[in-house]
């Protein structure tokens, strides 16, 4: 979609209508589900950005309730699938089947006909998606970065927009499956949904044991989505910022992997703690989530450029599903999310 931003006062509309309709659909959010102010706020980045969203979380805490919520407060296509160990890549996707029709002479007639699946909406709760054999989640895999699936040869378009948020536990492991870092990579961002506070978890209580419940009325429809999309794709990033999540991208691959993979790269900068904990980096698709998000970031703040506190402030959501650590790191208890702390409090904002 091509939006017109050749004068200030264009631009300056475009944005404010990015705002007010950004807070509409917050206020309709926090309606239902309360607290997770953050989760929401990434959540509707990883919509604006064109994105797709992992949530990760301790059952009961709203994850699936949040998805749901948001499907209500836009006008797309909702649609949810549950995964389970016996769960069919055709139950995803959609299967060919035989269609019998009377013809106007009295024979009967019969034709291939594509039954489309759960898939084919604009919104899809993936549930509990490690739960699926690898094979059904590879099913996912072409849907999330094709935006179309592949049926007997034939290749069928995905309504647009297209966004996957799926949820996972990361306690109970049990008949799980985890996912393959190819798939991994495709989400945008990965968000850690933390248990409510006490004043929060009583809100809860209150809100969900009475006799009444709220109605979300829709807000923001496709239109006014995809427009938005374009919106933040035309922000300008400026060189430094640009270069600092390059950076910050390059940082997460130890000495050793370039050495290994015979990289040219005649500087590193990596720390010593992604030296010794790293396996492998993150992949080039982090740095155009660090790119879009900070633009996103920059316009939920109401400013027309991104900063390197923009970076920063997505660091954490966009790396830590795509930094593979070693075994080493396990064994002492070492997370992702220390590996990027570790690497945005050192890493200098200016170039060397």
């Amino acid at each position: 979609m091509e939006l017109d931003l050749s004068t200030p006062e264009q631009a300056r509309q475009h944005v404010d209508a990015f705002r007010h309709d950004l807070d509409l659909v917050r206020e309709r959010i926090g309606r239902v589900i309360v607290g997770q102010k953050h989760v929401i706020d990434d959540v509707l980045v990883c919509l604006f950005c064109n994105g797709h969203v992992l949530l990760e979380g301790v059952p009961g805490i709203g994850k699936t309730m949040l998805v749901r919520t948001l499907g209500r407060a836009l006008s797309l296509a909702f649609g949810r699938v549950q995964f389970t160990p016996d769960l069919m890549p055709a139950d995803i996707t959609g299967t060919t089947i035989v269609r019998e029709s009377e013809t106007s002479s009295g024979s009967t007639r019969r034709e291939f006909v594509f039954e489309r699946g759960p898939i084919f909406a604009q919104i899809v709760l993936a549930d509990e998606i490690n739960r699926a054999t690898p094979k059904t989640q590879s099913a996912l895999l072409e849907a999330m970065q094709e935006r179309s699936v592949t049926v007997a040869g034939t290749s069928h378009e995905l309504p647009r927009p297209f966004f996957v948020m799926a949820t996972q536990n990361p306690v109970e492991q049990e008949g799980t499956y985890p996912l393959p870092e190819a798939q991994l990579d495709r989400f945008f961002y990965k968000l850690h949904v933390s248990m409510p506070s006490r004043a929060e978890l009583a809100d809860i209580v209150t809100r969900t044991t009475g006799s009444t419940f709220e109605q979300i009325e829709p807000v923001l429809g496709q239109q006014g989505i995809e427009q938005h999309q374009a919106l933040i794709r035309n922000v300008p990033v400026p060189k430094e910022v640009l270069d600092y999540a390059v950076r910050l991208v390059l940082a997460t691959h130890p000495k050793s992997e370039a050495f290994r993979l015979g990289s040219t790269q005649d500087q590193s900068f990596s720390t010593p703690t992604v030296d010794k904990y790293v396996r492998l980096g993150a992949s080039p698709r982090a740095a155009q989530s660090l790119a879009l998000a900070a633009r996103c970031n920059a316009l939920m703040d109401g400013r027309y450029a991104p900063g390197i506190e923009d970076v920063r402030q997505c660091a954490l959501q966009a790396l830590r599903h795509r930094i593979i650590l070693n075994f080493e790191a396990q064994a002492q208890g070492v997370d992702a999310d220390q590996i990027i702390t570790d690497i945005t409090a050192t890493l200098p904002v200016a170039a060397n």
